[in-house]
C-alpha cells in the first residue's frame, strides 16, 4: 500500500511584496523566493548573507581557543625540523581533515607523517600503542590530532609522560573533563568565543591551516567540502561558504584521485554538486575505512602521480562495491530475524562484518521505524551499532545500563557497543522496558517539511536553476520539497536490475513530467491506480543522450481515503505480505481473493469493517458472467432435445449434450436444475426423465433462475467493474 513514511508539515506562509521585489532583483524564481522566505530568510540583509559566498566572510581563525599557542608550537617544530605526526580518523571527514593539514604543513616545509587508525585494530580516537610506535620508532616529537582527540585521555597522558606535545583539533562532543593536551582547538571549547560552532573535523583543520599560512588556501576547500558534506554537519554559516566554494574547485578537477573516483562512479565532474559528494565520493572513501586500512585514502587525495591515483581509485571503488554487497547480504539476513511484535529490534549473528553494521541498523530503522541494534558475535563477544528514531534517545536509554557493556559510546541517534554475547537478550529487554516506561509512541513519524505547493504548468529548467542558488543543500538547509496534488499518472513502469525502482509520467493539464521513485518498484500497481494521490517531490535535472530535461524525485507519497487496487489480471501476482480477506479478518489491508456465488455471503465479509487498502483479485470459479443466465432460445432448444429422449443419463452424457446444444456445461447444469425446480423433469440416480404432464411455468418463476440472474450481475461487476464501483456495491445496504 502507499503509506506516508513521514509526518507532512506543509508551509503556508506567503512572502510579502517587498521581499518578492528583493528576490526578483536577485533573479530568483517565485518558488525559490517562497522557499527562502518560509525558511526565515525574510530581509535584505539575510538574503544578501545567504546568497553570498565570499572568503572574506570567514571568521578569523585566531578566534578559536588555543589557536595562537598551537600555531607557535607548529612553527617551532617546522623551524627545528621536528618530525610531526598527523593522527586522523578512518572516515571521510578524518581523511580529508588529515589531507588538508598535511598539505598546509608541507607548504611550510614541515616534516609530516599521517596515520589514520584502523577501526578494527586501533579503534576510534588516540591509541596509545600507535602513539608509542611513532614516538619510539619514527621519532615524532609533535602529534596533531584531526577529527578526534577530545576524549583521548589515556593516549594523550602517555604522550605527555614521554615529553611529546599533542595538539588536539576536534569537533566531537566535549566531555566533562578535557584531556591534558598541549592545546585543544575546538569550536565548542568551553573557553572559546568562536562565532560558528558547527565546523566539521576538516573545517577545524582548515582553520588551523589558514592561521599557519596567514592566508585562506582556497585550493584546499575541495577537501573541506567533501569532509563537511560527508560528516552531515550544518550547511549554514562558514560551512555553507566553504562547501559552496569547495564544490566549484572540485569541478576544476585538479586532484587526479578524485577525478578517477568520479569517472569510475559514472559521475560528470563538470556537474559535481553536494549530492555527488554525498552519494558517490563520500561512500567510497568511507568504505575503505569500514572494510580495510584507511590510509591509502590520504595518498589518493594528496598524490600527484596519475598512475598511482588510478590504481588507488580503482581499489577504493572496488572496496565500495564489496561494501554494498556485504550490506545487502546482512540486511536481508537481519530482516529475516525481525520480530515485528517487538518495539525494538536487537539482531545478533556470527559472521556479520562489523564495519557495516551501523549502515544495516540504519536501514532497519528506515524499514520499520523502530530502534535497531545490529551485532556481530565472535568468540563470545557481541560488537556492533545501534540506530534510533527521533522519539527514542538510544544513548540515554542504554547509558542507564552501562554495566552491560565492555565498551559503549555515541549520541541520541546512534551508538556503538561491545558486550558479552550472553547479555544480548538482557540488552533487548532493557531497551523494551525503557520504551514502555517512557510510554514512547513509536507510531509517531519523523517530520517532513514541505516548502511549497507545486504547479506543473509553472515548472521549467529555469525553476531548477533558480533553486540551485539556494544550494548547497544538507543539514539545516534541506533540498526544497514540494507538495503535488491534482494530477494524473499517465504511465508507470519499473526500472533497475531488480525492478526495485519506479518511473512515472505524471500530468497536470497539458504539462507532463517524469518522476523517479527509488525503492518503490513493489508498488507499481498502487501508483498506477491510486485515487487522491499526493506526492512530496524534489526537482532535478536529467541529462541523457545529450538531452536535458526536468524530472521530479519522489520523497514521500500518501493517499487520502481508502486505496482500492485492481489486481485481477492473470499477470499480476498477489501481494506477498497482505492477508486474504475472511470473515474473521482484522487487518486493515486485505486481498479479496475468491468471489462466492452468494452475494450476501460476499457482502458479509465487509459488514462492519473499515479497510485502508483492498486488493481485488476476484477469482471466479464458475464464470456465469461469460455464459449468461440462459436465453429463451437456449431453454427452448434444451427442452426440445430432452423431450425426444424420455430418459437421459446426465452423469455420463452431460458433456455430449453440452457440445450438441453448444451451451457451456456450467450453464447447462443450471438450466437442468431450473427445469427440475419447475417439475419439467425429474432426476433420479443421475437419470433425467421428462415430465410430460408438467404444469406450465415461466422460466422466470424459478428461484434458481432468479438467483442465477443476480449472480451473473454480481460476477459482471466483480470481473468488469471498476474498484470504486465494486466497493460501492459491497458497502451499500440491501
Amino acid at each position: 500500500m502507499i503509506s506516508a513514511k513521514y509526518k507532512w508539515e506543509i508551509a503556508v506562509q506567503e512572502p510579502d511584496a517587498d521581499f518578492l521585489k528583493l528576490a526578483q532583483k536577485e533573479k530568483l524564481s517565485k518558488e525559490a523566493s517562497t522557499v527562502l522566505y518560509r525558511r526565515g530568510i525574510d530581509s535584505a540583509e539575510k538574503l544578501k548573507a545567504f546568497l553570498s559566498a565570499d572568503l572574506s566572510d570567514l571568521y578569523d581563525p585566531y578566534l578559536l581557543y588555543d589557536m595562537e599557542k598551537s600555531v607557535g608550537r607548529i612553527r617551532q617544530a617546522i623551524e627545528k625540523g621536528e618530525s610531526i605526526l598527523i593522527y586522523g580518523d578512518y572516515d571521510a571527514d578524518g581523511m580529508t581533515a588529515s589531507s588538508v593539514l598535511k598539505e598546509a604543513l608541507e607548504m611550510l616545509g614541515g616534516d609530516v607523517q599521517v596515520y589514520l587508525p584502523n577501526r578494527f585494530t586501533d579503534g576510534y580516537g588516540p591509541n596509545q600503542s600507535v602513539y608509542k610506535y611513532f614516538i619510539e620508532q619514527e621519532k615524532v616529537s609533535l602529534i596533531i590530532t584531526v577529527d578526534n582527540g577530545v576524549a583521548g585521555h589515556e593516549a594523550l597522558a602517555y604522550a605527555k609522560q614521554q615529553g611529546i606535545d599533542v595538539i588536539v583539533t576536534d569537533h566531537h562532543s566535549i566531555p566533562d573533563e578535557l584531556p591534558k593536551a598541549y592545546a585543544i582547538i575546538h569550536p565548542q571549547h568551553p573557553k572559546s568565543t568562536y562565532p560558528f560552532k558547527d565546523l566539521a573535523g576538516c573545517g577545524v583543520a582548515f582553520k588551523l591551516s589558514c592561521a599557519l599560512l596567514e592566508s585562506v588556501p582556497a585550493e584546499l576547500l575541495d577537501l573541506v567540502a567533501i569532509g563537511t558534506i560527508a560528516d552531515m554537519v550544518s550547511l549554514t554559516g562558514e560551512n555553507r561558504i566553504m562547501v559552496r566554494l569547495g564544490l566549484q574547485i572540485l569541478k576544476s578537477g585538479e586532484r587526479f584521485g578524485l577525478q578517477e573516483l568520479l569517472r569510475l562512479s559514472q559521475a560528470d565532474s563538470g556537474q559535481v554538486n553536494e549530492e555527488t559528494v554525498a552519494f558517490k565520493l563520500a561512500p567510497q572513501l568511507n568504505a575503505l575505512g569500514r572494510l580495510d586500512d584507511p590510509n591509502p585514502a590520504v595518498a589518493l587525495l594528496t598524490g600527484f602521480d596519475e598512475e598511482e591515483a588510478e590504481d588507488l581509485a580503482l581499489m577504493i571503488y572496488q572496496k565500495n562495491e564489496e561494501r554494498k554487497e556485504i550490506v545487502e547480504t546482512i540486511f536481508r539476513e537481519a530482516l529475516q530475524m525481525v520480530d515485528k511484535s517487538q518495539p525494538v529490534q536487537v539482531l545478533a549473528k556470527s559472521g556479520w562484518h562489523p564495519g557495516v553494521l551501523g549502515i544495516v541498523a540504519g536501514r532497519i530503522v528506515e524499514e520499520l521505524n523502530q530502534p535497531a541494534i545490529v551485532l556481530n558475535i565472535e568468540d563470545g563477544i557481541a560488537k556492533g551499532s545501534a540506530r534510533s528514531v527521533e522519539t527514542v534517545d538510544i544513548f540515554q536509554a542504554l547509558t542507564e545500563h552501562h554495566n552491560l557493556f565492555m565498551a559503549f559510546g555515541g549520541h541520541s541517534g546512534a551508538t556503538g557497543m561491545t558486550l558479552e554475547a550472553d547479555k544480548v537478550q538482557e540488552l533487548a529487554g532493557a531497551l523494551r522496558e525503557y520504551i514502555a516506561a517512557k510510554a514512547i509512541d513509536l507510531s509517531q513519524k519523523k517530520a517532513l517539511q514541505l516548502d511549497a505547493s507545486l504547479d506543473l504548468s509553472a515548472l521549467s529548467l529555469e525553476t531548477v536553476t533558480s533553486l540551485t542558488r539556494l544550494a548547497p543543500f544538507g543539514m539545516d538547509n534541506k533540498k526544497p520539497v514540494f507538495h503535488l496534488t491534482d494530477f494524473s499518472v499517465k504511465q508507470a513502469r519499473t526500472m533497475g536490475q531488480k525492478s526495485q525502482h519506479l518511473k512515472l509520467k505524471i500530468a497536470q493539464g497539458k504539462e507532463e513530467f517524469d518522476l523517479v521513485a527509488f525503492n518503490r518498484g513493489n508498488l507499481l500497481q498502487e501508483f498506477q491506480q491510486a485515487q487522491n494521490l499526493e506526492l512530496a517531490v524534489t526537482l532535478s535535472i536529467n541529462q541523457w543522450n545529450g538531452q536535458t530535461s526536468l524530472q521530479l524525485m519522489l520523497e514521500d507519497a500518501r493517499v487520502e481515503g481508502i486505496q482500492l487496487l485492481d489486481i485481477r489480471s492473470n499477470q499480476t501476482p498477489l501481494p506477498s505480505d497482505v492477508p486474504i480477506l475472511t470473515a474473521d479478518s482484522h487487518s486493515k489491508e486485505v486481498v479479496l481473493l475468491d468471489i462466492p456465488e452468494n452475494p450476501a455471503e460476499l457482502k458479509a465479509l465487509f459488514a462492519g469493517k473499515e479497510f485502508d487498502v483492498i486488493y481485488f483479485k476476484n477469482r471466479i470459479k464458475h464464470q456465469y458472467y461469460l455464459t449468461g443466465y440462459g436465453t429463451r432460445e437456449q431453454f427452448a432448444k434444451l427442452y426440445k432435445t430432452i423431450y425426444r429422449f424420455p430418459e437421459f443419463d446426465i452423469r455420463y452424457k452431460l458433456k455430449e449434450l453440452s457440445g450438441y446444444l453448444k451451451i457451456p456445461d456450467i450453464l447447462l447444469v443450471k438450466m437442468i436444475q431450473i427445469f427440475a425446480e419447475l417439475h419439467f423433469v425429474a432426476i433420479t440416480d443421475g437419470v433425467m426423465t421428462v415430465n410430460k404432464e408438467a404444469e406450465k411455468h415461466e422460466i422466470t418463476d424459478s428461484r434458481i433462475y432468479q438467483d442465477l440472474k443476480k449472480l451473473v450481475k454480481l460476477q459482471e461487476l466483480m470481473a468488469l467493474g471498476t474498484p470504486q464501483e465494486m466497493y460501492a456495491f459491497l458497502k451499500e445496504d440491501d
